[in-house]
Formats: C-alpha cells, structure tokens, sequence
C-alpha cells in the first residue's frame, strides 16, 4: 500500500460575502477533493491542542502523525532544521520576518513578498552590520529567516506573530519575557539601518515597499522528533516550498523534495509539485505534500485568489494523485487543511477542519463533498465522531 497526505494550508474558512455568503472551499471548483469525499471518509479533526496557539507549527505537527504538547518547542526551531542552523546548548531561535510597518501599523508581515534572492542579500548585509554580540542572522525563504541568540535558552522572550495584526497597531505586540529587550535591541538596530541597505535602495527606486524592520517571533531551542519511519513502519518524502514543513520533514528523517518553480504564494509550481509527488511514490511508499498558497491569500484577504489557488491544487495535485491511484489500485489519500485561515479575521482560528480520507480499506461514510459544513453535518448527526489530528496517520497508514 502506498499513502499521500494533501495539505491545502489554510483551506478551511467561514462563509464570506467575498464568496458569496460561502466558504472557500464551498466556492472552489474542487471536483477530486469532492469526490474523495463522497467516496471515503469525511470527517472533523482537531488540529490545534487546547490551550496551544493555532500555527501552522502545531498544526502540521499534529497532521503528520505528532503530538505537539509532548515535541513542540517553538515554530523557529523548525525552520532552523530546514536551514541546516546547529543550535549548540543555551543557543535559541527566532523567526525573523522582513516586515513593512508604515505609521505604526502592520502594513504588510510579508514584506510585499520580497523575493528569495532579495531578502538573502539583505539578511547578509543586516547580520555583517549588525555588530550585536552573540547575535546570529540566517537568510531563509522570501520574508522568512532566522535570528539564533546566545545564552537565551533558559528564558525565552516571545511575541505577536506579524500576520496576525496585519492592518492593526503594532503597539502593545513588544516582545515578552525576561529577555525581551534583546530582541527589541535587534528589531531597534535593523530600523535603524535598513534604509541604507543596497536592496532596500533599490526597491525604493523600483516603486516597491521598503522593509522597515525585521520583526523577531516563534523562538525556542532545538525539538527532538521520533523518525516517522520508526513511528509508521514506512519511509516518505515531504513536498513543500516553505522552511516551516521542510524543518519538520527534516526531523522527522523524511525526504525534503525541492520542486523548482515553488515559491509558497500565489504563483507556486502546481503542477511540479504534483509531478513530483506521483515520483516521491516510486521511491517511498508515503508523501506529503503541502500547498501555502490559500494561507497566504486568507492573510492577505484576497478571496478570490484563495479559490483560485484551491482549484489548482485539485486539478494539478488531487486529480493527478487520484488517476495514479484508479489506475494502480494501492494509494490511499489523506486530504485536510492545516488550521482554517478565514478571511474575516485574515490569520488563523482553531476552528476544527474538515478531512478526507479515500481508497482501499476506507469505506464512504455518506459524505456530500468536502466542505466544512458537509463533515459537521456528518458529526452532529452521530455518523462521525470529531478526530484529533495526530490520529488521522495511523487511520491512513492502518494495514
């Protein structure tokens, strides 16, 4: 038997005048996801622990088969795994957000999705100026990066993340703790010399927004993570454009999949990543693959770009998968968001998510598509119970 696991990061929704009084997942044109609903198992999961913050860090944990309350550390810790950072003892680590914050206010927590190659070259100029000892800047993905602090594992400071107070003051989101005020010190320093930055230069002269400070959050020290083949009995590969799941695939002794073409955004390699996916398969009886481009449209607000971005990881990552598996005959199918990312509040809830769960072994339980309200009918009426997410693997690895 082979498995894949679809993340459509963020799909969940609530209804929205932007999609016509429906969810996005009820606006889409998702025929696959649809059927795998209607010819498996629909149901609610629990994706965020009670008491936890509903990231995309606890959240994927959980969807790949761990428990957050017993491994999660901290979202950076991740990210860093993927980057190749070594963390040595009382060593911790930030996300670092390239951040446009205009008038006080979180203008854009993406810094106008500054590209890869962009942001490189300004993270290294910020870490050859910074000058702040025992202060360690890494280059990551587009706005994403990584600040690791010397002697701060003991007492860790925190805060906001930005995407959560997009369009909002950043006043009252100071870092946190007992030592806050290094972080602050490294957001203060990175204000201070951004303007003079080459790359900022140039994007003031191309009519683009400038970044204006790195906005440090998510940190904690390094996670220990069981093997997955140790916890399932089967090798994998992970497919993703964002540090975040590369990290956790990377502690997990999955195969990191890079796709060329797959940015994390709108404009992601669809197509690639279901080529590769269906590849992954002829190696490793287990995939995942996971899509960022409706988390991001949900915090961005763009509604009809989430829809878009749902009806293209149907036709070039659900479909496909589905042709292999009617014509093979030994694939299973897991397909769930992450967390929802609603468009009326632009970040995430902890609202529980709709999964799908398809093929051999998996009998339909009469579900009407793969919407949020078609599986919370099946669990109101008794037909299905809600799942905690961490046991949605074993459902779909079962012999």
């Amino acid at each position: 038997m082979r498995y894949a696991l679809i993340i459509p990061d963020g799909a969940a929704d609530r209804p929205h005048p932007e999609y016509g009084g429906r969810t996005a997942l009820e606006a889409a044109d998702i025929p696959g996801m649809h059927r795998l609903a209607r010819e498996g198992r629909l149901g609610l999961a629990k994706s965020v622990p009670d008491g936890m913050k509903p990231g995309s860090d606890v959240a994927n944990l959980s969807l790949l088969g761990y428990d957050p309350a017993d491994c999660y550390t901290g979202r950076a810790p991740l990210e860093a795994a993927s980057l190749g950072i070594s963390l040595a003892p009382g060593e911790a680590v930030f996300r670092a957000n390239t951040v446009c914050v205009v008038d006080g206010i979180m203008d854009d927590y993406a810094g106008g999705h500054i590209t890869t190659e962009e942001s490189h070259a300004l993270i290294l100029e910020l870490d050859k100026k910074l000058g702040i000892p025992g202060v360690k800047l890494h280059p990551g993905v587009s706005y994403r990066h990584a600040c690791v602090f010397a002697d701060m594992a003991h007492a860790i400071a925190d805060r906001t993340p930005p995407h959560d107070i997009t369009g909002k003051p950043v006043a009252g989101h100071e870092p946190k703790g007992e030592l806050a005020a290094r972080l602050i010190e490294v957001e203060e320093k990175t204000i201070a010399l951004l303007p003079d930055c080459a790359v900022n230069r140039q994007r003031v002269k191309d009519g683009k927004k400038p970044i204006t400070q790195l906005w440090l959050w998510g940190g904690g020290v390094m996670p220990s993570l069981n093997k997955f083949e140790d916890k399932y009995g089967i090798s994998g590969g992970l497919i993703s454009a964002v540090d975040l799941l590369r990290g956790i695939a990377t502690l997990a002794g999955l195969e990191v999949i890079h796709v060329v073409g797959a940015t994390g955004y709108y404009d992601t390699n669809y197509k690639g990543k279901g080529e590769a996916a269906l590849d992954c398969l002829k190696r490793h009886p287990f995939v995942a693959i996971h899509i960022e481009a409706p988390d991001e449209a949900g915090h961005n607000g763009h509604g009809k770009e989430k829809v878009r971005a749902l009806g293209q990881i149907d036709k070039l990552i659900v479909q496909p998968m589905l042709e292999e598996a009617d014509r093979a005959g030994d694939l299973r199918i897991l397909c769930l968001p992450d967390h929802p990312t609603p468009l009326e509040i632009r970040t995430h809830s902890s609202d529980p998510i709709p999964f799908a769960l398809w093929g051999p072994g998996i009998p339909s339980g009469g579900g009407k598509g793969f919407t949020e309200a078609a599986a919370e009918k099946l669990v109101q009426s008794g037909k299905e119970s809600l799942v905690l997410a961490p046991e949605l693997m074993s459902l779909l690895t079962a012999k």
